[in-house]
């Protein structure tokens, strides 16, 4: 009886072992902080108000940081426990004002919530914001910026910006850093072409 009982205690644990989850992971949350420009224009090249608006579809809207694998480009995925802190449109357009702001564009740079009656619209989609694993990791963004009257809807500049920075690593973080340095090259060419105007 003995012995029975110590055969099915043991039976028992082997089974409650067998059905026990792994430890889930922690989740990590990530921003980007964009490097500010390092000069301002002397006057503001736009006389007005302007509002930042971005739109993103599909993944790329998820707040899961999107990766694929140099060997399977065309598969993206993203990951469970590796997460924007706010979701993508909102991060980079948050971005983008600062940044505006900081280079002296426009007299205001605003967000849609401030109601401000904008004489100018900056309309970004965001193409790309993966990071590409592999032997040579880095990131991809891929952005479209239109400047746009807002009484007319007149086009004043449209540009797609698409750049690719090489990560230290595979590691999120390492891709992150890579996704700041192809964002503020991205800004501060749209800069450049806002100036041309």
């Amino acid at each position: 009886m003995k012995k029975s009982i110590s055969t099915f205690a043991a039976v028992l644990t082997a089974l409650l072992t067998a059905c026990a989850q792994p430890e889930v992971p922690a989740e990590r949350f990530y921003r980007l902080q964009i490097q500010p420009p390092e000069a301002s224009l002397p006057q503001p090249g736009i006389q007005g108000v302007v509002e930042v608006t971005f739109t993103a579809e599909g993944i790329v809207d998820d707040r899961n940081i999107n990766y694929s694998k140099v060997d399977n480009p065309n598969e993206v995925s993203g990951y469970t426990y590796r997460l924007w802190h706010k979701p993508p449109k909102v991060m980079l357009r948050d971005q983008l004002i600062a940044y505006l702001r900081t280079a002296g564009v426009a007299q205001k740079v605003v967000a849609p919530e401030k109601r401000a009656s904008p004489q100018y619209l900056i309309n970004g989609q965001i193409k790309r914001l993966e990071m590409i694993d592999g032997s040579v990791p880095h990131a991809i963004v891929a952005l479209e910026l239109a400047l746009v009257e807002a009484g007319t809807d007149k086009l004043l500049t449209l540009g797609v910006y698409d750049v690719s920075v090489t990560a230290k690593s595979n590691a999120v973080a390492d891709a992150v850093a890579a996704m700041e340095k192809a964002l503020a090259d991205i800004f501060a060419k749209f800069v450049e072409d806002i100036k041309k105007m």
